[in-house]
Order: structure tokens, then sequence, then C-alpha cells
């Protein structure tokens, strides 16, 4: 059973997280052999306050 987590910044929409596992789970039928309910994915949302890339907050760009 796979199981897939993902981090993203928060604001994603319920529509965009659908299509998203949809792809993936479709990914993961194909290259892992694997059925569509054996595909596990967990979102994790990440506010831009709590991220920082070249030394600057997300939440300040």
């Amino acid at each position: 059973m796979p199981n897939i987590t993902v981090e993203l910044l928060s604001g994603r929409t319920l529509d965009q997280r659908r299509e998203f596992v949809s792809a993936v789970t479709q990914a993961a039928v194909d290259i892992l052999k694997v059925r569509p309910e054996a595909v596990r994915i967990v979102f994790t949302e990440i506010e831009r306050s709590d991220v920082a890339n070249g030394g600057v907050l997300e939440s300040d760009r």
C-alpha cells in the first residue's frame, strides 16, 4: 500500500486537491501496479509564515 504525504502551502481549492489525488493515484496504479483503493494520500497544509526560501519567509514575498 503506497502512503503518499503531500506538504503544500495553504490555499489550494477542493477541486485542485481532487484533481491532484486523481492524477497521483493513477500514476501510482500505472507505475507501482497497485489497486486505486490501496493508494493513500495525506495532505499537510503549511502556512506561508512557516516556510522560508532563500532566507525570506513566503509570507513576505
